[in-house]
């Protein structure tokens, strides 16, 4: 079955995206401003880290990079695990290291996906984490 990816709706759901890259945010945005979901950035894992600890920010799905400023993303998924079990969280990177790819999971993240990630990919991770209930509701 392919995946419509001009029919993806994600309105009420807030993601997260952890990059210093510009070229990647650009990708993200692009591929995201047509779903109604509220995508917010952070350029350093500090600024992650202060986002959700400073109050109940609700938070639907992060896409965490590895090698951010300040707090690397597994460490950045380290804390934010303290906080929020549940929360899926797509570590997105160009470091291809088993050791790297095995601390991620250790550290919590649900996905460890290696860049260049394609449009499809983006939207059978938001499928599979996000509209949960839709694919429930499409088997009975």
């Amino acid at each position: 079955m392919a995946l419509n990816i001009s029919n993806i709706e994600l309105t009420g759901k807030n993601i997260v995206i952890i990059d210093d890259d510009l070229p990647s945010i650009r990708y993200y945005e692009t591929l995201l401003k047509n779903s109604g979901a509220d995508i917010k950035i952070f350029h350093t894992g500090k600024e992650f880290v202060d986002y959700f600890i400073e109050g109940s920010n609700i938070i639907d799905l992060v896409f965490m990079d590895f090698l951010i400023p300040l707090i690397n993303g597994i460490e950045c998924i380290r804390i934010f695990r303290k906080e929020r079990k549940s929360t899926p969280v797509i570590m997105i990177t160009a470091y291809s290291s088993e050791q790297t790819k095995t601390e991620a999971y250790i550290a919590g993240c649900n996905e460890y996906v290696l860049k260049p990630i394609y449009p499809e990919k983006i939207f059978f991770l938001l499928e599979k984490y996000i509209n949960i209930e839709a694919q429930v509701s499409h088997l009975f």
